[in-house]
């Protein structure tokens, strides 16, 4: 607890302690001296909520829960009701210290999760190391990260190598290692060895920035619940408010005008019930709280959701489409075969390989690790690349074009039908068939068991949208299950093809789109939820998507929907139960059936209640 908290604790121990003396004394032949005794605990456990009324009132922002407790305390010890008075502001103060005690502990559970920000930098200055701090380091400065230190800044490993603890940052235990040429990204933690980093972004820009900042502001981002509950409040507080006036003249005046007594201190405390009754604590506090914790858990298992909004989002998705490249296969591609016509298989890989000299593309540099010499450049010329198809370069005098069966369609090419699992790459030189070159891109370990997952996790539909052949697609498609797969799309059809499939679905259903985050900004943005895999260091998928999975792994989209369905499973127990609760005590307090002491657990015992349920959206063990 904290002093404040701490602080509450002793005033509600001490009012306790008077309360049950006084009660135990024999004061009622004392009328005077027992108001002023019973004054005592009501104040002290109370001054705080009669002041923060008061300043509703006079900032003419009357209907709140401070309101409703000061009306319905200061009613009940008006009509001698001292020991339900004290009471009633006792246990609601019970219940705002569990309250604040339950989210503090939430607060500190995402805290120590999300622990990644680091205090210091080391610069070597002179030869000596020196802590400074992060936002002061520029980007290509040489840091030293010696072992159980954070990685402060994203960069290069330039001398060293270590394993790295990324588990605040992807949820899983398995540490990783870094050596000279590895790219390291802020918040992982050395467990072994010096590493030197030459920096390649400053502080502010580094991975862990970017998610604290992704995650401290996901709140901002309200839930149809949230804004249910927050415009149901400004509704809601007035209406019984006014109800109770009603409740307690209404009533009286009727029976008046009958000619019978009215019992105006009988419906009196009925309305003053009726207020402690009504108060929607249990509501305004679990609500916000239950994503609260959502968005925390799920911080801790890797997944970063950018707003309750998108977590309600998810747990209604019903269709799901994945890129495949990166994201169901592990986008490393290897040549597995040379079929080389007319000419030797080292030349047709070394004029691909020359042809892809100057290209970054997966597929170019896995063919120039095949070829595995080194490239004159300047024996390269006139370089075209042709989206979706591949590309056309001058080597040594030659017209070298390589790249797909459309590519040779189009120059007037014949190529023979090729069944094989992999990436078909034909190649001719001056208009001449020569031959193909097959490179393959594994699935991923844990990709077929995603699509079981999905499934019984009430998703629909399974799209694979890919830039190969209808061939290698349908192979992938058949081994994983998929539903539907759409093959040989250049970039932008993927936008047209998940544009014809929001289409399809109704207004409540929502379409998520997976991808690795790299290239597919534009889809991520288009489809309902983006959601970007294996981010972990992307600016562009932390950037352009809704939710960023930070590892590779393809069943973290069912650990996500998981956690989004318990997340809104818990908002709706709460609202169904607060308000069903709430409903049936305050009839029974309109008909004098409740007491003062049923409405405190209208009140703060379904408050409690719903803050326990709350919080264990916290826990999402059984989604790892």
């Amino acid at each position: 607890m904290n002093k404040k908290q701490k602080k509450v604790l002793t005033r509600i121990i001490i009012a306790s302690v008077l309360m049950i003396i006084l009660v135990l004394l024999p004061l009622e032949d004392y009328p005077l001296v027992r108001f002023i005794l019973f004054m005592v605990p009501y104040f002290t456990v109370g001054y705080d909520i009669l002041l923060k009324a008061f300043k509703g009132i006079k900032n003419k922002q009357v209907f709140d829960e401070n309101f409703l407790m000061a009306i319905a305390t200061v009613g009940a010890i008006a009509l001698g009701e001292y020991t339900e008075g004290v009471a009633v502001m006792l246990f609601y103060q019970i219940g705002e210290l569990f309250q604040s005690y339950a989210v503090g502990k939430s607060r500190r559970n995402i805290s120590q999760l999300m622990d990644i920000r680091p205090d210091f930098a080391n610069v070597m200055v002179d030869g000596v190391l020196e802590q400074v701090d992060p936002d002061d380091v520029e980007i290509g400065s040489e840091i030293v990260v010696q072992p159980g230190e954070k990685i402060p800044i994203d960069g290069v490993v330039i001398d060293g190598n270590a394993t790295l603890d990324t588990a605040a940052l992807t949820g899983e235990s398995v540490p990783r290692t870094a050596k000279i040429g590895d790219e390291v990204i802020s918040g992982c933690i050395n467990m072994s060895g010096v590493l030197t980093i030459r920096t390649t972004k400053e502080f502010g820009e580094s991975t862990a920035s970017k998610i604290l900042d992704l995650v401290e502001n996901a709140s901002s981002k309200k839930s149809k619940p949230e804004n249910f509950i927050s415009k149901f409040a400004r509704i809601y507080t007035p209406v019984v408010c006014y109800s109770a006036l009603a409740l307690a003249v209404i009533p009286p005046v009727v029976r008046l005008i009958m000619g019978i007594d009215p019992l105006w201190t009988q419906w009196v405390y009925r309305a003053l019930t009726f207020l402690v009754i009504s108060c929607p604590c249990a509501l305004v506090i679990s609500i916000p709280l239950t994503f609260f914790a959502g968005i925390g858990g799920a911080s801790r298992a890797g997944v970063l959701v950018k707003g309750s909004n998108y977590l309600d989002a998810l747990s209604r998705s019903k269709i799901v489409v994945m890129d495949k490249t990166g994201t169901l296969t592990k986008g490393v591609f290897e040549v597995t075969k040379v079929q080389a016509v007319d000419i030797s298989e080292e030349e047709l890989l070394e004029m691909t390989a020359m042809a892809e000299a100057f290209s970054n593309h997966p597929i170019s540099r896995s063919l120039k690790e095949a070829y595995g010499k080194p490239i004159d450049t300047s024996l390269v010329s006139d370089v075209e690349e042709i989206s979706g198809h591949g590309v056309k370069a001058n080597v040594s005098g030659k017209v070298v074009q390589v790249g797909n069966e459309k590519l040779m369609n189009s120059i007037g090419v014949q190529v023979e039908d090729i069944v094989e699992p992999g990436t078909v790459i034909h190649v001719a030189i001056d208009g001449k068939y020569h031959g193909y070159i097959l490179i393959s891109d594994m699935l991923k370990e844990h990709s077929k068991e995603a699509i079981i997952g999905l499934k019984r996790a009430g998703i629909n539909k399974t799209v694979m949208l890919t830039g190969d052949s209808k061939k290698v697609a349908d192979l992938v498609a058949a081994d994983l299950g998929l539903d539907e797969v759409c093959a040989e799309l250049l970039p932008g059809d993927k936008v047209s093809k998940v544009e014809e499939l929001l289409a399809t679905k109704t207004d409540k259903e929502q379409l998520i789109f997976v991808g690795d985050g790299i290239n597919d900004a534009p889809v991520l943005s288009r489809a309902d939820i983006g959601v970007a895999m294996g981010a972990l260091g992307s600016d562009a998928a932390i950037e352009a998507a809704d939710v960023v999975l930070m590892d590779d792994d393809p069943s973290s989209i069912v650990k996500a929907i998981g956690i989004s369905k318990k997340c809104m499973r818990i908002v709706y127990e709460n609202i169904y139960f607060a308000i069903g609760i709430k409903v049936a005590c305050l009839i029974l307090g309109a008909v004098g059936i409740a007491n003062m002491w049923i409405a405190i657990f209208a009140d703060v015992g379904v408050m409690v209640l719903a803050v326990l349920n709350a919080i264990r959206a916290l826990s999402v063990k059984k989604y790892k």
